[in-house]
């Protein structure tokens, strides 16, 4: 039961609205005309009215109550809170004149009839009442706690010695705190010391502010309690990076970082990947990642390796990769297909036909891209390409990684998701990385790009990302592919498709002579009839070479420049790298055995595929030797010709003296029987 009437707002009230004194002149359903003093009037809604922060009622007759904490008082001990509520009991007699446990109908104690008596009458009453019953009360405290209760209700009542909060500081002098806070604030850019070191630093300049011995020192556990509760959060006797990634962090309340479309905000950064892999020159070395995210999907569009300082260059073929399809590669299970996925296939196919045979994996066109100030990404080469696709690029900060954040933490999501589960794996540190991880076997770059790629569409791609909830279901977290699914449908997709010629300038160039055999890139020699052998290039400037594009993510072909046009050529030692025999196909055709009759639970599917990717992984590149010997064993026991029979006979040991031992015969080989099985 209340202490009072609630206020009414009426015509012809004064309130506090807007910084300024309004007279209320007309009520008109939820719509409230006022005007002010000065004359001016204007209509407000009556539920902005009670919600503005300086509304006020100045009729002093009608003070608004405040409504009581009612979390706050679940906290205060029981017989606190009970104590209140007796007190609450009590005032609503002298108020009403009637106790809340009366009956229904029951008239006022003698005393505390509101008709005879006054309230100073009846908080006397109260007050020698109380005294009575052995509560030693004044008329005076009677009052108080009645005007209390009018304004804060029960919250009014209580003792509100039980309401103080502690000082986490407690008693400890306050020049102590500040010389101790300004010790941790020095420690952020410095190694990191021990707590002994920082009292011996305290003390040194408490003496030097305010003279020796003038301000106390406590003891060693009570100097190291107060400093734990000082130093909570700022890991100032931890790692000396965690400590500057904290300290580094923007003023609080942070603001979320989102996009509402595909494409609308993308983020772009490269870091040394915690793999080590078999480079080109056969020394084990750890690869750079560079990496695109985009804000909206969580979606990696694009994440390519290469050996580490990534070039400007190889930043621009980043970005057009992001505006290509995903192709499905030889030995991916079908359940990778964008078709067999959540996103809209039909309905993109029909806008862009590239996603005819596109794995699961979103085509993200960017509309502005977040770098940092790399010399990468500051580069002519990689601002020039975004002006050429029509990117808006924005600077991060210089030395604020929180401002793309998103792609920063992706970084350690690929770390715990995809790199601990390869051979090769480093670990974040070296006080996390094994011993002997060059005696593993390792995968190659290009090896390690193709697992990385899988990984994206069967991996991150169908996992449900915490960032990605749905506001009506907060429970709920969608998968990066459900995301883009949500939102294409509402914001549209319109393909950036770019032509051959655009996606060749954006490829990165050497500058070669065409010698009689080709062309020589990293030990590799191109060649094709159309090309200029022996002739020099009419650029004067480059002594008569020709200007040579090359992908680094694809070493089958190179594309030369000619005033003729463009030729490709291709690696004199394809044919023999795309033979039937070659490691990779040979894995490649067992794989896609092993994924004909896929499930009808295709995410069943995926996880599977998912389980198996990450199992290769680990279990690195197979023995070389051992397949090739596999795969020619199984064609030579094939029967591929009627007349062509294999007998198994037992090789007898040569007699001395004797000629050559008789050769086991072998089958015969099918050159089109061979094709057919490895198409």
């Amino acid at each position: 039961m209340g202490a009072g009437k609630l206020p009414v707002l009426r015509v012809g009230e004064w309130v506090r609205f807007d910084g300024d004194e309004h007279q209320v002149v007309a009520l008109a359903g939820t719509s409230v005309r006022l005007r002010s003093r000065g004359g001016v009037a204007q209509v407000v809604l009556l539920a902005f009215l009670l919600a503005a922060a300086d509304f006020e009622l100045l009729d002093e007759q009608q003070a608004v109550p405040a409504v009581e904490p009612l979390g706050l008082l679940e906290t205060l001990p029981h017989e606190v809170l009970e104590r209140a509520r007796r007190w609450e009991r009590h005032l609503v007699e002298v108020v009403t004149g009637r106790a809340p446990e009366e009956p229904e109908g029951a008239g006022p104690r003698p005393g505390y009839d509101p008709a005879a008596s006054t309230l100073k009458d009846r908080d006397a009453a109260k007050a020698v009442e109380l005294s009575a019953a052995g509560q030693p009360t004044s008329a005076r405290t009677v009052t108080r706690m009645r005007l209390r209760y009018a304004e804060q209700g029960l919250w009014g009542l209580v003792d509100q010695r039980y309401t103080r909060g502690s000082d986490p500081v407690g008693r400890a002098d306050e020049r102590l705190v500040t010389a101790i806070r300004a010790e941790l604030d020095a420690q952020t850019h410095a190694s990191t010391g021990t707590r002994g070191r920082l009292m011996r630093r305290v003390r040194t300049a408490l003496d030097a502010e305010h003279g020796p011995g003038v301000v106390p020192i406590p003891g060693r556990s009570a100097f190291y309690e107060l400093v734990g509760v000082l130093a909570g959060g700022r890991h100032s006797f931890g790692a000396a990076t965690t400590r500057r990634s904290l300290a580094n962090r923007p003023v609080a309340p942070f603001t979320p970082t989102f996009a509402t479309r595909p494409g609308e905000l993308v983020q772009i950064d490269s870091t040394p990947l915690d793999v080590m892999v078999l480079l080109d020159s056969g020394v084990p070395g750890r690869p750079e990642l560079t990496m695109v995210v985009d804000v909206a999907t969580r979606t990696i569009a694009a994440a390519v390796l290469r050996p580490a300082g990534t070039k400007a260059v190889d930043a621009a073929l980043l970005l057009a990769r992001t505006l290509v399809p995903e192709p499905m590669r030889p030995g991916w299970s079908a359940a990778l297909r964008m078709s067999a996925s959540w996103l809209p296939h039909t309905r993109l196919l029909d806008i862009d036909a590239r996603l005819e045979t596109a794995a699961a994996k979103p085509v993200i066109v960017p509309e502005t891209i977040v770098i940092d100030h790399g010399r990468v990404f500051v580069s002519e080469v990689f601002t020039r390409a975004c002006d050429r696709l029509g990117i808006s690029v924005q600077p991060a900060r210089k030395g604020t990684p929180t401002d793309k954040p998103l792609v920063e933490r992706q970084f350690s999501s690929i770390a715990s998701l995809f790199c601990q589960h390869v051979a090769g794996y480093t670990g974040g540190n070296v006080t996390r990385r094994g011993d002997r991880i060059t005696d593993e076997p390792l995968w190659s770059l290009p090896e390690l790009q193709d697992l990385l790629d899988e990984w994206i569409v069967a991996g991150w791609q169908h996992r449900p990302h915490d960032g990605l909830r749905d506001p009506h279901a907060p429970r709920r977290a969608f998968s990066p592919n459900d995301a883009y699914a949500a939102m294409v449908t509402v914001s549209g997709y319109l393909p950036l498709t770019l032509s051959r010629t655009d996606y060749l300038e954006l490829l990165p160039v050497h500058w070669r002579h065409v010698n009689e055999y080709g062309i020589t890139i990293d030990h590799r020699t191109y060649d094709d009839d159309a090309l200029p052998h022996g002739e020099r290039s009419t650029v004067a400037e480059q002594g008569g070479r020709w200007e040579v594009h090359y992908d680094p993510y694809d070493l089958s072909h190179v594309y030369v420049r000619t005033p003729a046009g463009w030729i490709t050529a291709a690696w004199t030692h394809l044919p023999m790298v795309s033979a039937p025999f070659a490691d990779f196909t040979w894995r490649h055709a067992r794989r896609m055995a092993a994924a004909r009759g896929l499930p009808d639970d295709n995410e069943t599917e995926v996880a599977r595929v998912l389980d198996e990717l990450l199992t290769r992984a680990g279990n690195g590149p197979p023995n070389k030797a051992t397949a090739r010997v596999a795969a020619r064993t199984r064609a030579a026991r094939r029967r591929v010709l009627p007349e062509a029979q294999v007998i198994d006979l037992p090789t007898p040991a040569p007699a001395p003296g004797a000629g050559p031992a008789p050769v086991e015969p072998f089958g015969l080989f099918d050159v089109d029987a061979e094709a057919e099985r490895w198409l």
